[in-house]
């Protein structure tokens, strides 16, 4: 045996499984906001898209990096046998996208309102 696999323990498939399908919803979630992100640029109206659009995009690449960021890590502690460590990851980009949301509520109460 291998100095790697002397060091590997019983790992339970369910917690790689649950893992896989955690990297799976940062995935969905990433490819959801670059869709919208492209859709607003292609599509989208108004002088503000590109900036929303673009702000999309960079989020959507983000979340999709923090998601293997954080696949990878969790593979490796539980292959040892560790509990992995929270995450800031899911509170980051959920905090950005509350942030957008209101970014665009604002803007188009004032857009009702001037108009």
């Amino acid at each position: 045996m291998s100095a790697p696999d002397q060091e590997r323990h019983d790992v339970d498939a369910r917690f790689l499984l649950a893992n896989d399908r955690t990297l799976l919803a940062w995935v969905r979630t990433a490819l959801t906001l670059l869709t919208v992100g492209v859709g607003l640029l292609q599509f989208g109206t108004g002088g503000g898209r590109t900036p929303v659009a673009v702000a999309l995009l960079v989020l959507g690449t983000v979340s999709a990096t923090l998601g293997l960021l954080r696949y990878r890590r969790a593979d490796q502690d539980l292959r040892v046998g560790r509990l992995p460590p929270g995450s800031t990851g899911p509170s980051l980009v959920a905090g950005a996208v509350a942030l957008l949301s209101a970014a665009l509520l604002v803007g188009a109460l004032l857009g009702a309102l001037s108009g």
